[in-house]
């Protein structure tokens, strides 16, 4: 612990921040069982299923998720802004479109106090599929992939509601996922449009789960999906890795490391797997629009899947039971992932603005120089990490107080890998940021 300007602080990120483990508590798994419960209970929720009725098909499903967001937010004084967020589809937009629809999505904003347009995104999706993906009539309760993801992101609503937080929380049910991401692209999209300062997406897709069809029973362990690079990089960028590294330090895989460390240190039992890779082998999710635009995201999801009950008509067949119901759902599984991504939420909505610049110099010599623009706002200062560069985590880090500049005496720039992240007065970081320039 350290004291600057007469505040405590302390030099490892987020570990004096009490609320953490208070948010972790408050977590309740009935809440989660009843709203996996209530989804599974609309027979299906495929994109294209009935938008008429008030107990089945998607319609049904997207008012109820909007109507309890509005409830949450009359508990905190409005401070949800709700609505939907919508894009029209038709069969030429692509071969799992069966006929013209709205892709709808449902967004929830709690707006920060200091950054009300820094943004960062909890998602889980509406949809649900049978085992054709283009049957929007079939019974799909699809109380696993993703009635837990979406329950989970309400109940995150429910908890985060009660703080106050520097930058904006969005709690987001995504449509459109198994037809082809349209509702992920149709709401980054509208970031783009909006110019919102996206932080990054926990994309939740499949967190109830713990029987593996692998023969697995694993009730600790969840992957974090993340793409070593932004897909939009520049030539430029592209040439400078090869001569000063950046392999796996772009932005998503920042955020991947953010969420294991602050995993690790909050909720030691668990253990978070990073998955250097965007998506599971040859397949998608809604963080990758996200992505596709330059933003930040992950995909946080179970560690091993059971794909009996993914994407399977429910039926009985020599002696297996395949669908997707709740009786394959774990509701203290999804309780610790909700866990997860809500502490991660509030640390990065309490956390300062990342260095939007950093340099790196040393060529040729015994130390490392790192220099970076200020973080406008009133923080403790700033950290810099580096590692092995075949170290998947950071190992060492520094915190150099309130400066724009530091040289590690004794560090040869060669043999390392480094970042720098923003510390706000409270402990809270920002992401690290990987050097985007040298000197």
């Amino acid at each position: 612990m350290i004291s600057i300007f007469g505040v405590s602080l302390s030099t490892n990120a987020q570990d004096t921040d009490k609320r953490l483990y208070e948010i972790i508590d408050d977590i309740s798994a009935d809440s989660i069982e009843y709203d996996i419960r209530k989804l599974a209970g609309f027979g299906t929720r495929n994109t294209f299923s009935d938008t008429v009725s008030d107990t089945r098909g998607i319609g049904a499903a997207r008012r109820w998720i909007k109507s309890e967001f509005e409830n949450i937010s009359s508990k905190c004084d409005d401070c949800l802004e709700v609505f939907y967020q919508k894009d029209y589809v038709t069969p030429e937009d692509g071969d799992r479109i069966p006929k013209e629809a709205w892709v709808v999505n449902v967004v929830a904003i709690q707006k920060g106090a200091k950054y009300p347009n820094r943004y960062v995104i909890m998602s889980g999706d509406i949809d649900s599929r049978a085992s054709n993906t283009m049957d929007f009539t079939t019974d799909a309760p699809g109380a696993n992939d993703n009635a837990s993801g979406m329950a989970g992101t309400m109940e995150a609503a429910r908890v985060l509601s009660q703080y106050e937080f520097d930058s904006s929380i969005i709690y987001v049910g995504l449509s459109g996922e198994e037809q082809g991401l349209f509702g992920g692209k149709g709401l980054a999209e509208f970031a783009k449009k909006n110019n919102w300062d996206v932080i990054g997406i926990l994309n939740n897709d499949m967190i109830g789960n713990i029987e593996g069809v692998d023969g697995v029973i694993d009730n600790r362990s969840f992957r974090i999906f993340s793409e070593p690079v932004p897909p939009n990089e520049t030539e430029r960028e592209r040439r400078m890795r090869r001569f000063y590294g950046g392999e796996v330090d772009g932005i998503s895989r920042q955020l991947a490391r953010y969420i294991h460390n602050n995993v690790k240190t909050h909720m030691p039992e668990m253990n978070p797997m990073m998955i250097y890779r965007l998506d599971r082998f040859g397949r998608g999710g809604h963080h990758r629009p996200f992505n596709d635009l330059g933003f930040a995201g992950v995909r946080i999801m179970e560690a091993h899947e059971n794909y009996n009950r993914q994407h399977q008509d429910i039926r009985t067949e020599n002696g297996i039971n395949y669908g997707d119901v709740v009786e394959g759902v774990n509701f203290e599984y999804a309780k610790k992932l909700t866990a997860v991504n809500a502490i991660n939420l509030a640390s990065l909505a309490w956390a300062p603005p990342a260095p939007s610049k950093v340099e790196i110099g040393g060529i040729v010599e015994p130390s490392t120089k790192l220099r970076w623009e200020p973080v406008k706002g009133d923080i403790a200062g700033y950290k810099i990490y580096w590692r092995d560069t075949t170290a998947p985590q950071w190992q060492h880090s520094r915190f150099v107080g309130n400066v724009t500049e530091f040289t590690l005496e004794g560090i040869v720039i060669d043999n390392f890998l480094f970042g720098v992240a923003a510390v706000g007065k409270n402990g809270h970081e920002s992401l690290v940021v990987f050097p985007n320039g040298t000197f």
